[in-house]
């Protein structure tokens, strides 16, 4: 049973709060942008099913330029390294833009055959490419906003991004509904609004890891090293999870346009959650990072497992209020029928799976604080081939929507058992700097 008070509440809640705005900031925006295109009629809020699941994955993968810096940051931060800390920041500048160039010259040469392959066809096809092909050209700057989130998260400043990120998503809005609406721009508008925005976030970013003072702020593998070496598993990690979520696109889509609308609005509304509950995920990287940097071995595990009980009691919470709420929260996306019929049908198996998800997330940002990345890459490999299964059974056996929802719970389930496990054994627990 959780305590009602713990000596670790009042930090995780300090680090949590703040990562909290911006995490939710980020999937708020592009619910609003679901239900900006949703409203333009069915093909084009199937398009961005497809195109923004795509973008959101590319996105997604790199996710290690934040969470790679902030335990590497965070860990040299509590050894007391501070001047180590502030080259990192530089060095997670340029890791960021490096990536994020190629990325963009990658994603617009296979933006077409890519989208084909996971079954965008038709109208919805076209306007999937349209949107696709604008709203990458603001990949480079998001991703030095995930560089300079990470360094700022690992000296535990959660407040400068988040001012950030909110004016950020708050301008994206605005600039959709005049792109949309009032230039009447229609998907294109959404996704330029996107990349403008984008580009604002990264400049804010850029100059934050740029402040702090170092001895040389020039590119240097050697400096990079530790960050790449985190970095590596956890983008195997990453990718195998939206690997997961894009096949569920695309079975989706294969299966219909109403069914890719579902999945769109499902898919969203889980991201949004699924931040909100991985704040305290970030409070578990930055706590227990810092503490093992220190030393201290045994109030990392305490604290530990604090979080996982805060987040497995937000998970309950979040499906208690979705389960009855199955025929009202997809209309504020969509009035199609078909679309809300099918999203009807998963609806049960998204709401119960918020409690599994907070103890994962949780573990997640605990095993990435103690630096134990080789262990999740290699857990999240064996969940995800239990899901393919599963997603080729949906398709081949006529499961539909349904299939695919059960999918991604044993999905959600399997990795919850196997950190579980890892936890338990403390072998994680490491302590010092290197």
């Amino acid at each position: 049973m959780q305590r009602l008070r713990s000596p670790h509440d009042r930090e995780i809640l300090r680090l949590a709060l703040p990562a909290l705005g911006a995490l939710a900031a980020e999937p708020l925006y592009v619910l609003a942008d679901t239900a900006i295109v949703g409203h333009l009629g069915r093909p084009q809020i199937a398009a961005l099913g497809l195109a923004g699941t795509v973008l959101s994955g590319a996105f997604t993968v790199f996710n290690f330029l934040t969470y790679g810096t902030t335990a590497v940051v965070a860990r040299a931060t509590g050894a007391g390294r501070h001047e180590r800390a502030a080259r990192l920041a530089a060095q997670a500048l340029w890791l960021s833009l490096g990536i994020g160039f190629a990325l963009l010259v990658v994603l617009e040469a296979a933006g077409a055959p890519l989208l084909r392959l996971l079954g965008g066809h038709g109208r919805s096809g076209h306007d999937a490419l349209v949107y696709f092909r604008i709203a990458a050209a603001g990949l480079p700057a998001a991703l030095v906003a995930l560089g300079g989130q990470g360094y700022l998260r690992g000296v535990s400043n959660l407040r400068r991004p988040l001012e950030i990120v909110v004016v950020a998503n708050v301008a994206n809005i605005v600039l959709e509904v005049l792109f949309v609406y009032g230039l009447r721009w229609g998907i294109a508008g959404s996704a330029a609004g996107t990349a403008i925005a984008q580009a604002g976030m990264g400049i804010a970013f850029t100059r934050e890891l740029l402040r702090p003072r170092s001895a040389s702020r020039r590119p240097s593998i050697a400096e990079m090293r530790p960050m790449m070496r985190v970095g590596r598993q956890i983008f195997v990690r990453t990718t195998a999870l939206m690997a997961s979520f894009v096949l569920a696109a695309s079975v989706c889509a294969r299966m219909g346009d109403a069914e890719i609308g579902a999945h769109q609005i499902a898919y969203q509304l889980f991201i949004l959650l699924a931040l909100v509950l991985d704040a305290v995920a970030i409070a578990g990287q930055v706590i227990v990072g810092r503490m093992l940097g220190a030393g201290d071995a045994d109030g990392a595990h305490a604290a530990a497992l604090r979080m996982i009980g805060w987040s497995v009691v937000v998970g309950g919470v979040f499906a208690v209020v979705l389960l009855p709420l199955a025929h009202v929260i997809p209309r504020a996306f969509t009035g199609d029928p078909s679309v809300l019929a099918q999203a009807a049908k998963l609806w049960p198996f998204f709401a119960l799976m918020q409690p599994l998800g907070g103890a994962v997330f949780a573990l997640d940002g605990i095993l990435i604080g103690a630096g134990d990345t080789a262990y999740l890459m290699w857990s999240m490999l064996a969940a995800s081939a239990a899901f393919i299964a599963i997603a080729a059974l949906s398709l081949a056996l006529s499961w539909g929507i349904v299939g695919v929802w059960v999918g991604l719970d044993v999905l959600i389930a399997a990795r919850l058992a196997l950190l579980a496990s890892r936890f338990a054994g403390r072998r994680w627990a490491v302590v010092g700097y290197a």
